[in-house]
């Protein structure tokens, strides 16, 4: 009895960690929740993808191994840890105590095609940048409509680049490839209700 109500101690503690992770809202985005789970591996443009291929929590949680792995940006590693999160009895735990908390988790709305600036384009980010870290950039481009890749081919439509660019930055000049900074791009969605840190998916 004693361990079990450790453990419900624990539960409690760990739902009120991701509640502030979360700025205490109590209507979260979905994106946002999932990020704020710690789950490892996923960082903001993972759970962004994951929120928009799943479209709510319950259907992510019950989602398998093979399935997860046909989600951009979720390999064999990632596809591991997440259905390993949800099997910890520990976990489940917790989210049911979020839950008891009065945290209703928003679902995202499939944006129309006109409203994503990025839609079909293909980028690569490479160097460091100004005032965006490269998960905070590749976030912003996948809720934009982008496809992020992590090297330069043909099929490349633009190189954003930061400084010490290296190798990529050459592949791409090879390539006649358009090569933009930080500034431009956020020139390029300045019209748009996107958050470059946290994507129109993040907001609450």
């Amino acid at each position: 009895t004693e361990q079990l109500a450790s453990l419900e101690r624990m539960a409690e503690k760990s739902a009120d960690n991701i509640v502030q992770a979360i700025h205490r809202s109590k209507q979260p985005a979905l994106a946002r929740f999932i990020y704020a789970l710690g789950i490892r591996e996923v960082g903001e443009a993972t759970a962004i993808n994951l929120a928009n291929a799943y479209m709510s929590f319950d259907a992510l949680m019950q989602a398998d191994y093979e399935t997860l792995q046909q989600v951009a940006d979720v390999g064999p590693v990632v596809a591991r840890h997440i259905v390993t999160f949800f099997q910890q009895a520990h976990n489940r735990d917790v989210i049911e105590e979020i839950r008891r908390k009065g945290v209703t988790i928003i679902n995202p709305e499939k944006p129309a095609a006109e409203s994503l600036p990025l839609q079909g384009k293909t980028f690569v980010i490479t160097g460091t940048l100004p005032t965006l870290s490269r998960e905070e950039a590749k976030a912003m481009l996948i809720t934009a409509g982008a496809k992020v890749s992590g090297s330069v081919s043909k099929k490349t439509d633009y190189l954003l680049a930061g400084e010490k660019a290296g190798s990529k930055l050459n592949k791409a000049r090879s390539f006649d490839i358009e090569i933009i900074n930080e500034e431009k791009l956020l020139q390029w969605l300045s019209t748009e209700s996107i958050d470059p840190r946290m994507g129109r998916n993040w907001q609450e």
